[in-house]
């Protein structure tokens, strides 16, 4: 072998070791989050406890705020967020729209703090009684989630209403109106309808209550930096279990941190859900009915299989 084709060789066996040795991600020098101004991630704000947990390292936290999931899941998708909460039908329209997001931990919940509200004089007693009454509801959150899954369980078809898409101020505002005749919509704005609006809630089977939440990364972001969204997740985790034993408390941290009145703020938290777990199968499944719920209305363009956008990390 001559001294051109060892050293070709020897130029060829590094080359090839540069390719197979993976580059190591930069840095985190921020975390960007995005929130909504109810449940965990508000507490963990208000507490610091992310701060706490990174800023030590140099790592600066960045919380944005959204009125709902949709568009806090369009950020995601887009890079400008790194980690978010939302309620189940957002990441359903995001990963069919093929969003860079994985599902990292979930929240189990009951559902009791949403429901289809009604102003207090209203004629409307039952789900029955909205066959051809408008509903206000943000379209692809929880709450429409909530509408279809009641009208489904009491024998109504969704056809049978006249679905108005409003964001929840726009959607307070036209119940109170007269503009739509109720309401689907999550707390805190559901206590809010009731204790300053008097609102009233329509009777719903608890089944069709039941709904997960979630928390969710960026894809690209979990996986350049999988340490960084378990350390998020161990102090969202913990902030939950603070909440869940001192309630009267978080009540008025959500206070200070939102400016929502007190007394909505402590219905709210009185019936929620302060519990942090992996994304278990069994979560899987019920939001995998979501999604069906969803193509069947042909809300959204294909059916997909929401096994496929969640995190390694995140499964028990």
């Amino acid at each position: 072998m001559t001294r051109r084709h060892i050293l070709s060789r020897i130029a060829a066996i590094a080359f090839t070791a540069l390719v197979a040795t993976p580059v190591a991600a930069e840095p985190v020098k921020e975390i960007r989050i995005g929130y909504q101004k109810i449940g965990a991630l508000l507490l963990a704000k208000a507490r610091r406890v992310v701060e706490q947990r990174f800023e030590p390292q140099g790592v600066a936290v960045k919380w944005v705020d959204f009125q709902a999931g949709p568009p806090l899941l369009e950020a995601l998708n887009a890079g400008a967020i790194d980690y978010g909460y939302t309620g189940d039908s957002p990441p359903i329209f995001a990963q069919a729209a093929k969003a860079k997001i994985v599902y990292v931990a979930a929240i189990p919940a009951r559902g009791e703090g949403q429901a289809i509200v009604v102003n207090a004089a209203s004629p409307i007693r039952t789900l029955n009684d909205l066959k051809g009454k408008k509903v206000a509801v943000a379209k692809g959150s929880s709450a429409h989630n909530l509408l279809i899954a009641a009208l489904e369980n009491a024998g109504i078809g969704f056809d049978e209403i006249t679905p108005v898409y409003l964001s929840p101020a726009d959607a307070s505002a036209a119940l109170t109106s007269g503009a739509v005749d109720a309401w689907s919509i999550w707390d805190p704005f559901y206590a809010i309808a009731e204790i300053g609006k008097n609102a009233r809630p329509l009777p719903i089977d608890p089944k069709a209550t039941v709904q997960n939440s979630f928390f969710l990364a960026n894809r690209d972001f979990a996986e350049k930096h999988p340490d960084v969204v378990v350390a998020i997740n161990e102090e969202v985790a913990r902030a939950t279990q603070w909440a869940d034993t001192h309630r009267e408390e978080t009540a008025r941290l959500f206070t200070e941190a939102s400016g929502v009145d007190y007394a909505a703020q402590k219905r709210s938290v009185d019936r929620g859900e302060f519990t942090f777990s992996p994304v278990t199968e069994k979560v899987l499944e019920g939001q995998q009915a979501v999604a069906d719920r969803y193509f069947k209305l042909k809300l959204i363009p294909n059916r997909i299989d929401v096994h496929d956008v969640v995190w390694a990390k995140a499964k028990s």
